[in-house]
């Protein structure tokens, strides 16, 4: 118990500062912005939140796994200089595409805030987190990953009051988060110089492990999507609100994160006798935070969204109650999908639940949008995520039991 409290507020309790710090610039950037800007900068974040997850590839998924069944420091330093040939290439590709999007699907006088923002979500994917998750060192993702951000954040502050210029924030976290892996890589991982000369697996591990990053490319899709369709579609008066919504759930998605990021080691870990009370206890915290937050967006969201971005920007109860629906599922098939299924080798099972649920949400959303229905786009979402939910219940109860 106590090595799980020490872990929990090391996972939760020092990224929990990156998640609030943004805080402090979200109600700045949504009134220098205004309604139409605001949507904007919304859908260039989600678009750069796809763009992560591709980056990402397979590590935020199978990494932690390989670093926690594996505590060489050789072992763990040649899987990290791996992710990181198979990211930088990845990286090549992807920034462009975000960042012409977004240009793209801007509202006119606000396209460079919407790319620039794209590159600062996008950027998430080369992120060393899921090594800190795997090795079980919170002050390793707290220095490289939380505080790094915490910083451009509290920097960018008076930048954007000085300047009204909100593409520079993107600049200034660009910036900031490129320092820091640099510093990462050559603090943690010994032999740098084979890190840029080994690029031969590259492609080939791309190609081996599609199945996982499809998983976690099929569910960001559907996750990201809502704010960029309902931008394409709905007038931007009806999205102010829809986005601040959409902006207060994937705060608060931070701490399923952090909660996940708590217990998957902690399950995994090989020397643990009996592990179904270590399952049993992730199950039930995820669906405790699902519960809570369900419950704070829907009778509180539309007050939140109007304090902290403005009444302008304030969101509707219905949206915030269908987010808050989203929030629960997603919280409940957390553990389901990373201590037990994935595990397991069960990648196909995810990828299969994954784009179903995907595929009807995304239909389900567009239908929503070219109707005008901002609501329905949520309901949407909040339906292909109870389809994964109960997908994947009864088969991660049986692997449960046999743990």
């Amino acid at each position: 118990m106590k090595a799980v409290l020490l872990r929990l507020a090391g996972f939760t309790g020092l990224p929990l500062v990156s998640i609030l710090t943004p805080f402090l610039l979200v109600p700045i950037v949504a009134r220098v912005a205004g309604e139409g800007g605001w949507s904007t900068v919304a859908s260039g974040q989600a678009i750069g939140a796809f763009g992560g997850a591709v980056i990402a590839w397979s590590w935020n998924t199978l990494g932690p796994v390989e670093i926690a069944q594996n505590p060489s420091p050789q072992h763990r330093a040649e899987v990290y200089r791996q992710s990181l040939r198979t990211r930088l290439v990845l990286s090549a590709l992807v920034f462009p595409f975000v960042f012409i999007l977004a240009w793209q699907l801007a509202a006119p006088g606000h396209r460079l805030d919407g790319a620039a923002m794209s590159l600062t979500t996008a950027v998430t994917g080369l992120s060393p987190a899921w090594y800190c998750i795997g090795a079980g060192k919170p002050a390793l993702l707290a220095t490289f990953d939380a505080l790094p951000r915490v910083a451009a954040t509290i920097l960018a502050v008076p930048v954007i009051l000085l300047t009204t210029h909100i593409w520079l924030y993107g600049v200034i976290l660009l910036a900031t988060v490129g320092v820091s892996l640099v510093l990462f890589h050559r603090i943690v991982v010994p032999e740098r110089g084979k890190t840029f000369t080994a690029w031969g697996g590259t492609w080939r591990y791309l190609r081996q492990h599609f199945g996982p990053a499809a998983i976690s490319l099929s569910g960001t899709t559907y996750a990201a999507t809502p704010v960029p369709i309902g931008q394409a579609f709905v007038p931007n008066t009806l999205m102010a609100g829809f986005s601040s919504a959409d902006t207060v759930y994937r705060f608060g998605l931070f701490s399923v994160m952090a909660l996940g990021n708590t217990f998957q080691g902690w399950t995994l870990e090989p020397q643990e006798a009996s592990p179904k009370k270590r399952h049993a206890a992730a199950i039930v915290s995820h669906l405790a935070l699902g519960l809570a937050g369900a419950a704070f967006l829907a009778i509180l969201g539309p007050l939140a969204t109007e304090i902290i971005l403005g009444s302008v920007n304030k969101a509707g109860q219905a949206t915030c109650a269908l987010y808050g629906l989203s929030f629960l599922f997603i919280s409940a098939s957390t553990p389901f999908i990373r201590n037990l299924l994935l595990p397991q080798g069960r990648q196909r099972l995810i990828l299969v639940w994954t784009l179903i649920s995907a595929v009807i949400g995304i239909t389900l959303m567009f239908l929503a949008a070219t109707r005008g229905w901002v609501d329905g786009i949520a309901l949407a979402m909040a339906l292909s995520e109870a389809i994964l939910f109960l997908g994947l219940l009864v088969p991660g109860l049986r692997l449960l039991k046999k743990a």
